[in-house]
């Protein structure tokens, strides 16, 4: 039988009870005089064979052994005891026994023998021992409430806990103060959640609540509450009783644990300090503190780390303290403004000595008659043996002040907080650099020139994505012509700005030769293909996913005549250029040769005509301005559409209408964006005349550049001009065959021309004392600004270049 079976069964009288027990009435001697029919059940013997015998012939005596006789249930006054003995069917039985005296005049029966199975016998005593236990000795807190829910019996844990109050007819929350239900999908008050229990007799196990007990009205408690219906035999309800555990420390140290939890996956999302700070914030208040404020020295808003063991500084800039949040202190600041603390103020005292700072104060007591505590608790971010700066953590309507362990909580905030913050620092340093870097590689102003007009914007993306290597040029060349190129390297970083800078450097080396659009990629590329080659004979297997520079560059490039209003473009997997009409207004994108990206090798590029009449527009742009996330392509062209229909306003104006949607920071990837009008050289600025191969035709030669030269006002330069078409013309007719042109433009220089069919490019060298030649392009070259070759389909030319008088 179980020992709740037996409770319910007999009630809480003992087995040994002798309303329950089975008895033997005994005389002085031990001699049975009385035998129960308990006793005949239990022991099996009937009356008959009993009365009359001593009671010790039951018992079961050990082998080799023997009883004395108070060991006996005969002797006076026996303790309770477990005797073995004997049932009459021959089995051992484990039986307690009892003694209890009779008193009563004369002669008669001495005593009553109690006798009852033994295992329940110690089943009931040890339930009796452990209700003993819970009623004085357990520091679980009992309560039994009635079917009105008020206290009808309560154990000592409770009181002690509570007080020494009496709590009978209380009701569940009367026993404490400002009590609140924190357990979720719960009534918000224990009555209506003991109400529930003694309604449905589903119990509820593990229910928190918060409250001030009478011991302890100025701090809140936690307990985790339990809760199960109370019935009698016939499953009629009695009550409702209560188990409540004080787990105040457990269940702030799992509030701390679970904050730093939260902070680990919620704070440094980004590369950003003032938005570290931010979520930092968004983590602790109001849970841990009311109010937060970050403050970081200047120079690492800057990047810089501030030197270890360097002279402290009191100077801070805030870079988190929203209107309404801020930590009251020395100053009211709010974020980006610089705050000087005084010397004897927390925050001082916290940058100085690089230890946290507690600081408590006392307000006015309130009608209650408490006094509550206004503390500041400044901890410092440090990191790699620096301070970065303070953050101050304040508490003005929280109950308690910060303890210990809640300092300790804090420093562990403060401290990874700092280890975000330093690697913000590091981003910001190094986009700084790179940024800086990619500056200085993109053209700092464009030159002025005659064919064209000019104007750019350079949008860089969000600082998350870093530098990008998007890049523009406009590069004279000769014969008045412009070289124009826009490119971008996929990727961000300093890789990309590096990659950026050669890239351009090479484009403006090659433009130099003179290369036709299709050429110069052509060079480009392989340029680009041996450089991967090189930088994969020196990766390392751990370097194996970094990606090459040569991957994924791309390239838009043409060559702009003002004479003829030709021009050439070829594009090795870039973005389609916008071409306007001067006339018309009409906007399009001409269909040009889709080369492949930089870097594949073998594949072929070519090039593209067009007539630009004067003033013609030419928008040429990284992918950036039209695509980018959440960006719809189409609408992207159809916005720098409709800006470039307008192409009569200023250049100026336009680039700005063109990239005023994508604010400096707002969009994932750099975006730039050249924008050419074109112009184009009358006769009175040209001139020009075919020569046949006849050494007479250099006199006639000399004398028509001489009177275009006088024609055009450039007295100073007639005798130069001769001598550098003298010169020209002669080796032309010498090393080259068919028809000659020359050629004269009046630009910002003076440029003089002379085409032959030859491919041969003359050489600078210097002539022997002895040598009756050699000497011609040598006064050319020194009497000149400069001079070059550029090939031709037909053959090349030669110029040279003149400054104009001033």
């Amino acid at each position: 039988m179980s020992t709740l079976n037996a409770a319910e069964n007999r009630g809480f009288r003992g087995p040994l009870d002798v309303t329950r027990a089975a008895t033997a009435v005994l005389d002085t001697h031990g001699t049975v005089v009385g035998w129960s029919p308990t006793a005949q059940e239990l022991l099996g013997y009937p009356s008959h064979e009993v009365l009359g015998h001593p009671i010790g012939a039951l018992v079961v005596h050990p082998a080799g052994g023997h009883r004395t006789a108070a060991d006996l249930p005969g002797a006076p006054f026996s303790r309770r005891q477990v005797l073995p003995m004997r049932h009459r069917d021959g089995r051992t039985l484990r039986v307690a026994t009892a003694v209890l005296p009779l008193s009563h005049a004369g002669a008669g029966p001495a005593r009553v023998l109690s006798l009852a199975d033994a295992d329940e016998t110690e089943q009931w005593e040890a339930l009796q021992a452990m209700l003993r236990g819970l009623a004085t000795q357990s520091p679980v807190g009992l309560a039994i409430y009635d079917t009105q829910l008020r206290v009808v019996w309560t154990n000592f844990a409770l009181v002690q806990e509570m007080g020494n109050s009496q709590y009978a007819g209380m009701g569940p929350d009367d026993m404490v103060t400002h009590g609140e239900v924190l357990s979720s999908r719960y009534p918000a008050t224990l009555e209506e959640v003991m109400r529930r229990v003694l309604v449905t007799g589903e119990p509820v196990i593990e229910l928190h609540y918060r409250g001030r007990p009478p011991v302890d009205p100025d701090h809140d408690h936690v307990w985790s509450c339990s809760y199960y219906r109370l019935q009698d035999a016939g499953s009629s309800s009695l009550g409702v009783c209560e188990e409540t555990v004080d787990i105040t420390a457990r269940y702030l140290a799992q509030q701390r644990l679970d904050l730093l939890v939260r902070a680990g996956g919620q704070v440094g999302t980004t590369l950003d300090m003032a938005r570290t700070a931010q979520e930092l914030s968004a983590v602790i208040v109001p849970q841990f503190a009311d109010a937060v404020t970050v403050d970081l020295l200047e120079e690492v808003l800057g990047g810089e780390q501030p030197t270890p063991g360097s002279e402290p500084t009191s100077s801070v800039v805030r870079v988190w303290g929203a209107p309404g949040q801020e930590a009251p202190g020395p100053t009211e600041a709010r974020p980006g403004r610089r705050i000087d603390f005084p010397p004897d103020s927390p925050q001082a005292r916290s940058l100085s000595s690089g230890r946290s700072v507690l600081e408590r104060r006392l307000v006015t007591p309130g009608s209650d008659g408490r006094v509550p505590g206004s503390s500041r608790l400044v901890v410092p971010l440090r990191a790699e043996g620096a301070t970065l700066g303070v953050v101050t953590f304040a508490r003005d309507s929280h109950p308690d002040p910060f303890d210990t362990g809640e300092v300790a909580v804090a420093d562990e905030l403060v401290a990874r907080a700092a280890v975000c913050i330093d690697n913000a620092r590091r981003f910001t340093r190094e986009h700084a650099a790179a940024l800086m870097l990619q500056r200085s590689l993109l053209p700092q102003t464009l030159p002025r020139l005659t064919a064209v007009e000019m104007a750019y914007r350079y949008l860089p993306a969000d600082s998350r994505a870093g530098v990008g290597g998007d890049w523009f040029d406009v590069i004279p060349l000769s014969g008045a012509r412009v070289g124009l190129v826009v490119g971008d390297v996929v990727g961000h970083g300093l890789r990309a700005a590096a990659t950026m800078g050669r890239l351009r450097t090479s484009v403006r080396v090659l433009a130099r030769l003179d290369l036709a659009p299709d050429e110069l990629l052509a060079r480009l590329d392989d340029l680009i293909g041996q450089t991967a080659d090189e930088q994969d004979a020196a990766f390392t297997e751990s370097d194996s996913g970094t990606d090459h520079d040569g991957l994924g560059v791309t390239c838009l490039y043409a060559v702009y005549d003002p004479v003829s209003g030709l021009c050439r473009m070829s594009r090795a997997g870039h973005i389609l250029p916008g071409v306007v009409d001067p006339a018309t207004g009409s906007v399009t994108f001409p269909d040009l040769p889709a080369g492949p990206p930089l870097g594949l090798g073998g594949l072929p590029f070519e090039s593209a005509e067009l007539i630009l009449p004067e003033g013609s527009l030419v928008a040429m742009f990284t992918d950036g301005l039209v695509r980018g996330r959440g960006r719809d392509v189409d609408a992207e062209f159809d916005r720098l559409r409709a800006v470039l229909t307008e192409h009569r306003r200023p250049l100026e104006e336009l680039c700005d209408q063109a990239v005023g949607p994508l604010q400096p920071g707002s969009v994932d990837d750099d975006a730039a964006l050249l924008l050419v009008r074109t112009r184009t050289l009358d006769r009175h600025q040209v001139a020009a005349w075919e020569l046949e191969a006849d050494p007479e035709e250099v006199g006639r030669a000399r004398a028509a550049v001489a009177e275009q030269v006088g024609e055009w006002g450039l007295d100073d330069l007639v005798f130069t001009t001769e001598l550098v078409v003298s010169e020209l013309v002669t080796n032309a007719m010498r090393y080259a065959s068919g028809p000659i042109q020359l050629r004269l433009i009046r630009e910002q220089t003076l440029i003089c021309e002379v085409s032959d069919t030859g491919h041969t490019s003359p050489h600078l060298r210097h002539a022997g004392s002895d040598d009756e030649g050699g000497r011609g392009l040598f006064l050319v070259a020194q009497m000149t600004l400069r001079w070059g070759t550029r090939h031709t389909s037909a053959g090349k030319t030669i110029w040279a270049e003149q400054a104009l008088p001033s």
